[in-house]
């Protein structure tokens, strides 16, 4: 019957909960009065040996009580159940929306560093083994360190310095970063690869896209439990405005929405992403402690 319930089918579920109900009734006076006693019903207002109205009503209503109350419990169960599932599902897909991310950093970023270590050792150039530490650090941080849910402040930002090391590698003086770190960052926890993806989208979108010298400002602040980000870079010449929010466009800011609304309490963090002045802005405040 509770298949009934489920499908909504609500007349039909009651009409035969009551049915049912009716029919226990009946069998419960019979076997009373035929194999206990003839007085089936002593405790109540008159003594009957017969099915009476008065008896039905009482005994379903006594019934109805019991199936009421062990029915309230089924649902308190299932609806915990559905709870634990519903966490359970959010978790897998917090962790997938890590793992999408993960492999979604730009696999042209390390052909082209490949390319250019290739070139410094043609050059046999004093930068080789340097460039190839940075590089195997970064892949080891993606590959291997970012599979908790949080992962320190430090190894975050000392992935985001080797990630902007090999970008000046692969710019040369065309590419200038201002980045400046205040506040304490040791005992900080973060949610791996969120700092990385504003600023793989920085890149892709701020200086592939645009021709000469190109501006990077990149600011990172601690205050009590919460770290303060910003980078800027500038808008792209060869595309618009619209297409930075592209979410097939390398990380896809969309998918970094997402994974700071699966992981994070939303009075945990605050976004803001704006352009002014021909530059591209991301804001981020969010709960390190």
């Amino acid at each position: 019957m509770p298949l009934f319930a489920f499908k909504k089918k609500y007349v039909l579920y009651i009409f035969l909960m009551l049915t049912a109900i009716f029919t226990m009734v009946f069998v419960k006076f019979n076997l009373t009065y035929f194999l206990v006693s003839q007085s089936v019903w002593p405790e109540g207002p008159e003594t009957i040996n017969e099915l009476s109205l008065n008896y039905i009503i009482d005994m379903m209503f006594g019934e109805l009580y019991v199936v009421t109350f062990v029915t309230a419990i089924k649902v308190t169960l299932d609806f915990l159940e559905e709870h634990k599932r519903v966490a359970d599902l959010e978790k897998t897909q917090l962790e997938t929306e890590l793992l999408f991310l993960k492999t979604q950093i730009s696999p042209h970023f390390f052909f082209n560093t490949l390319n250019n270590i290739y070139s410094l050792s043609v050059e046999k150039s004093k930068k080789t083994p340097k460039i190839i530490l940075k590089l195997a650090e970064l892949m080891r941080y993606l590959l291997y360190e970012t599979k908790n849910k949080r992962q320190s402040l430090e190894a975050e930002i000392l992935c985001i310095q080797n990630y902007l090391d090999l970008e000046r590698v692969r710019h040369n003086d065309e590419l200038e970063i201002d980045m400046s770190i205040s506040g304490d960052i040791s005992d900080k926890e973060i949610a791996p690869i969120i700092l990385l993806s504003f600023i793989e989208n920085a890149f892709k979108h701020g200086v592939h896209k645009n021709i000469g010298e190109v501006k990077i400002e990149i600011d990172l602040s601690i205050k009590e439990d919460f770290l303060y980000f910003r980078i800027s870079n500038p808008m792209p010449v060869i595309t618009t405005h619209k297409e930075t929010f592209d979410e097939s466009s390398g990380i896809g800011l969309e998918n970094v929405k997402k994974r700071l609304a699966l992981g994070y309490e939303k009075h945990d963090y605050k976004l803001e992403i704006n352009s002014d002045d021909n530059m591209f802005v991301v804001k981020l405040k969010i709960k390190v402690s």
